[in-house]
């Protein structure tokens, strides 16, 4: 966990010098790299310090409905605001509004893209810090917490925790990150129109996908509430510094590289990649709006049939039909399509925005596998007859 604790950080300053230093081709890593380490600006700070104060004043005060989450070890749920649609609209509005009248450039986040990367690193660290010390006060019944500093720092000491009724596990999982990838995305298009006098046709399409899944996120909002981390995870320095500094930093590694990369794409290479987003898309969300609507409804058809399911003796029902018959874990193939199809915009002179699409997979891969655990030691042989009945874990007839 140490060598990760410092690793990370590392390799994401390693991808930024890359794109900004030397073409956006890997390089050896050498020691007069720190020459030009980006230093933090009064810029950079007043952005980041404002953006969440400006988030955080949205999830409390924008409108929304409320809804109850899934159910907590301890058999309780606890209740969110959901009002990220109208965070997400409502933050472009105001942005626009402000270039329009001259007061934001629409190229700030591009050029400040170095210093804003190592302010974020410094606001991430000691929040990571704070939340360590107040589950260990507050919640230090949680059985994942080992009283090893470093590991539970990594895991986090609570599951949700809440300061005056504020979230900030789902603070930080559905409003910091999301929303500034996308506004770092615009700005690097703005920044390659700066500098080249168009927005080539990669960098709309790469723009463009990753635009309408951050917005497919906050529509369907409430299905946060279902995923690993709100379920499983504490909020420790990997979702605190994987929201506030890896999700936007390296997530926006294609439109880095595409600000100095006016490369065309042929048509065929166009519908192609945008065929290919389509395709993810629709097995991401369609997969996960069907085991969303059979959790509040279990008799609701699937695909014209009576849905099939493995009833637990736990109680809940794992649902083996429709997609979910197809594979344990077939939305993890949609995100694996979706993935590929930001990356194939940029060609192949560089693998460093390939990063991403081989960064997923391990890290998918590696989740199914403990998702596969928990509820091996959680269902005991009803999962095993889960398994029987939907045999592969994230592609259908090959894994």
């Amino acid at each position: 966990m140490a060598v990760l604790l410092l690793g990370l950080p590392t390799l994401v300053y390693y991808f930024w010098f890359c794109l900004a230093h030397n073409d956006g081709q890997p390089m050896v890593p050498q020691l007069v790299m720190l020459d030009d380490f980006p230093l933090p600006t009064a810029s950079s700070v007043m952005i980041v310090a404002g953006w969440l104060v400006f988030q955080g004043i949205l999830q409390i005060l924008a409108p929304g409905r409320t809804v109850e989450g899934t159910v907590l070890r301890d058999g309780t749920h606890l209740t969110y605001k959901l009002n990220g649609w109208f965070a997400w609209w409502f933050t472009l509005a105001v942005l626009a509004v402000g270039m329009a009248l001259g007061l934001v450039s629409p190229t700030i986040a591009a050029d400040q893209l170095g210093p804003l990367l190592t302010t974020a690193n410094m606001f991430a660290y000691p929040i990571a810090a704070f939340f360590w010390l107040y589950g260990k006060r507050f919640q230090s019944d949680d059985e994942r917490v080992t009283g090893n500093a470093i590991g539970d720092f990594w895991f986090g000491t609570a599951l949700n925790p809440r300061v005056a009724g504020f979230d900030v596990k789902f603070f930080c999982e559905s409003r910091v990150g999301l929303i500034a990838w996308v506004v770092i995305d615009l700005s690097l298009a703005a920044k390659q129109y700066e500098l080249h006098g168009m927005v080539t046709v990669p960098m709309v399409l790469v723009c463009a996908f990753q635009f309408w899944y951050v917005a497919d996120c906050f529509l369907h909002e409430e299905a946060i509430l279902t995923t690993w981390d709100i379920k499983h995870e504490n909020f420790g320095w990997m979702l605190c510094w994987g929201n506030l500094v890896w999700l936007p930093f390296t997530y926006t590694i294609q439109a880095q590289y595409l600000v100095h990369h006016i490369h065309d794409l042929p048509f065929w290479g166009t519908v192609g990649v945008i065929l290919l987003n389509a395709a993810g898309y629709a097995v991401f969300r369609g997969a996960n709006l069907q085991k969303h609507r059979f959790r509040k409804c279990p008799e609701r058809p699937i695909w014209g049939a009576k849905p099939e399911f493995i009833a637990t003796a736990k109680g809940p029902l794992l649902l083996a039909s429709g997609w979910w018959g197809l594979a344990r874990h077939v939305n993890y193939l949609g995100d694996l399509l979706m993935a590929l199809a930001w990356c194939l915009p940029c060609l192949f002179a560089s693998p460093i925005p390939y990063f991403y699409v081989a960064y997923l997979i391990i890290l998918l891969v590696h989740r199914e596998r403990r998702d596969h655990d928990s509820c091996k030691l959680r269902y005991g042989k009803d999962w095993d007859l889960y398994c029987l009945k939907v045999p592969y874990r994230i592609v259908p007839g090959l894994y």
